[in-house]
């Protein structure tokens, strides 16, 4: 976020939380984010957008970062800021390379059933980016 003239930008914690790696609870984590999300009175678009770049960064994070490894967590962080809605998804596995995802509209992929997750995120959020070494997807919704 932009800083205005010295002044400090204020950003709102709304979820700071882990979630087991187990496919099996990420239905019920989305579930209770996203009511914490639509307590911000958010327009049906921006939490359609939201509710599903979330649930594809999650899923993502337990299931190929963390290899359903339920010892481990995945950390993630919704913040609300005058601009709008920063989300940070952070695993614990081994990372990938982000800089070599495969497009899903191309010839090839096309009938490929896995890759279009980050490919929604990149189209549904303003700003998306991969730091840790693809463990942590940190993502940008204009409001």
């Amino acid at each position: 976020m932009r800083q205005a003239e010295g002044v400090p930008v204020t950003l709102r914690t709304i979820i700071d939380d882990n979630i087991p790696s187990r496919l099996e609870l990420v239905s019920g984590f989305i579930a209770a984010a996203v009511k914490k999300l639509e307590a911000l009175g958010l327009d049906a678009a921006a939490a359609f957008d939201l509710k599903l770049c979330l649930h594809e960064a999650v899923f993502n994070a337990v299931k190929h970062g963390n290899k359903q490894d339920s010892s481990l967590v995945v950390h993630v962080v919704v913040k609300m800021g005058s601009e709008g809605l920063f989300l940070e998804i952070t695993d614990q596995g081994q990372g990938f390379d982000f800089s070599v995802i495969p497009d899903p509209t191309t010839e090839e992929n096309i009938g490929k059933y896995h890759g279009r997750g980050i490919y929604l995120i990149k189209s549904m959020m303003d700003t998306v980016t991969f730091s840790n070494e693809g463990r942590t997807i940190k993502m940008f919704k204009r409001l």
